[in-house]
């Protein structure tokens, strides 16, 4: 029997006991002519000529069609066989990402479509499902516009800059979830460390069937440390979890890198639904300009991450690999990922939160300013936070980087409205994380003051920095927009900055300024930049660049198949605070 890629159920966050995973070989075409829709090819197989490994994109080796050449409209196929108990209430289809439009048809009846490359999104398929096999079939579309979030994918034949290999169709786990015939939606958790307590906010389904018991275990490392129980009048409604039980001298635990515990819930809505979660105690603020973890400073020594495999481009290969991407980043000596331009999938979250990470989330960008970018930039983020809220181990959203898609915001009202909306976004559907509203220059409202500075030595960068009121000054663009200035509250970051490569024979790869030309040379200039971005006064953390060297880019630590090119102990020496500064 053929090996199912990415096996483990992809949201530990939020787990149904009941599950099938549909990774593997579908049938596959494409559709270039664009006469699928016309001939139905979702009534049947009879006109698929290939197959593809799902979840891996057409585009990458593992999908076993390893295809870069321009194709905008795909078909997939496959019959599934369904066991019966999975259809004794609801049956809901659930796709972690599929970019960017899709069709779905279930037994040749379209159950619905989904726009977004990067969010997850389901389908509740009773009506169309049966006891046995199954056909299932997606349409997608994912053409060369640049008012769609893109993030790093290319929208030209060929690399070029910082942009690589696109990335289309199904990339992230198909799975099938039974839930009950009144089943939990989303399941919110908002830890507050100072009360010792935690807010659960469900929203459940569609249902007439109101009131409803809802039950809530939460446990600790095993060990039962409450339970209560609510009856739910609406759909929406809110619980308030005591952690501080006097009887059992239990007192709240708090989630930091060093000691990342975690709370595992689980939720049973009247013995029709059952969800397991987890979350962790944690604070995050900005105060007077410093970053308070659980309200103590923390300096934050944080790598570039773009989350993008040889082989496979944005899917991880395996959930080892994602573990082991953790792992080396904190071997590396760093506290902290920005995962860059990609809302990572969501068991590289799971992994952070497990092993102790801090983790800067990224919107990923669209590169043409318009009503449609603004729309689907708005739509993605509130999809991004809506799945990935529990993560204790995500401490900021970027939902603009080096004014990508909003190239006139020093002085356009319009793109300035925008980043307002981005961070007021976050604010509004979060409330918990840190926003650095436009990451790189052209600051707006935001929590983080963050700037790019990729000079050459550690010298060029300490002059950069000497006088905060000067850094303006040495900014690859303005600091801040024509109508923003410093409020002196936000924390000043250095969010860019290294990007040091090896000498090679390949012309087109790049790093910035001169390749080094071995080990100790690179160690040399690792060192003069990172004590001189750690001297910066007023300077709350750094964000090196970068992990992974990525097709062209080949500034990494690791190289392409993420393992090291230098000393791991060595960088983690370098990396780490030799002056005991906060942690």
């Amino acid at each position: 029997m053929a090996v199912i890629p990415r096996p483990e159920h992809p949201r530990p966050d939020f787990y149904r006991p009941d599950w099938l995973n549909l990774n593997g070989i579908w049938k596959f075409r494409f559709d270039d002519e664009n006469v699928g829709l016309r001939e139905q090819w979702y009534k049947t197989d009879a006109a698929f000529d290939r197959e593809i490994r799902v979840p891996f994109c057409y585009q990458c080796a593992e999908s076993g069609i390893s295809d870069q050449s321009y194709h905008p409209r795909m078909w997939y196929y496959k019959e599934v066989e369904i066991p019966a108990e999975l259809l004794k209430n609801r049956l809901l289809l659930r796709f972690g990402a599929v970019d960017f439009f899709c069709a779905v048809y279930v037994n040749g009846e379209r159950v619905g479509e989904h726009t977004g490359g990067y969010d997850a999104f389901d389908f509740d398929i009773t009506a169309y499902a049966r006891p046995g096999k199954n056909a299932i079939c997606l349409y997608v579309e994912d053409f060369r516009d640049c008012s769609q979030p893109r993030g790093k994918q290319l929208w030209k034949d060929r690399w070029f800059g910082c942009w690589y290999t696109p990335v289309s169709g199904i990339w992230q786990t198909v799975y099938l979830e039974a839930a009950g015939n009144i089943y939990i939606r989303t399941a919110h958790i908002t830890p507050d460390i100072d009360q010792g307590t935690a807010a659960l906010s469900l929203v459940l389904s569609e249902t007439p069937s109101l009131p409803v018991t809802v039950s809530v275990s939460v446990s600790l490392e095993g060990k039962p440390v409450r339970r209560q129980t609510m009856t739910m009048s609406q759909k929406r409604q809110r619980m308030i979890l005591d952690l501080i039980d006097g009887d059992t001298l239990h007192q709240v635990v708090l989630w930091t890198p060093d000691a990342p515990k975690l709370y595992d819930v689980e939720i049973e809505l009247d013995q029709e639904d059952r969800v397991f979660t987890y979350f962790g105690m944690r604070k995050i603020e900005v105060v007077d300009g410093m970053v308070l973890l659980n309200n103590r400073p923390i300096y934050q020594r944080l790598v570039l991450d773009q989350g993008y495999w040889k082989d496979t481009l944005l899917t991880p290969p395996s959930d080892e690999a994602i573990r082991q991407d953790v792992e080396m980043t904190k071997r590396l000596g760093f506290n902290g990922a920005r995962k860059h331009q990609k809302l990572e999938d969501p068991r590289y979250y799971y992994w952070a939160d497990r092993l102790g990470l801090l983790v800067w989330e990224e919107l990923p960008s669209a590169y043409e300013f318009s009503d449609d970018a603004v729309l689907q930039l708005t739509e993605t983020l509130a999809s991004g936070i809506d799945r990935d809220y529990n993560h204790p181990s995500v401490i900021a959203w970027v939902p603009l980087n080096e004014s990508w898609g909003v190239d006139r915001i020093y002085a356009h009202p319009r793109m300035q409205a925008a980043a307002h909306l981005l961070y007021d976004a976050v604010k509004a559907l979060d409330g918990t994380r840190l926003v650095s509203a436009n990451d790189g220059w052209e600051n707006t409202k935001s929590d983080i003051f963050g700037l790019h500075d990729y000079a050459e030595t550690g010298e060029i960068l300490a002059r950069h920095f000497e006088s905060q009121e000067q850094i303006s000054r040495y900014a690859h663009r303005m600091a801040y927009t024509n109508q923003h200035e410093s409020t002196g509250q936000e924390a000043f970051l250095l969010t860019e900055y290294g990007g040091i490569a090896f000498e090679d024979h390949n012309q087109e790869a790049w790093g910035y300024h001169d390749k080094v030309a071995d080990a100790e040379s690179f160690y040399r200039r690792y060192q003069s930049l990172t004590d001189a971005a750690r001297a910066i006064p007023y300077c709350q953390g750094y964000v090196y660049t970068q992990l992974t060297d990525v097709q062209q880019e080949t500034n990494g630590l690791l190289n392409e198949e993420h393992l090291p090119k230098i000393d791991v102990d060595r960088i983690r020496t370098l990396t780490k605070n030799p002056e005991g500064r906060y942690q």
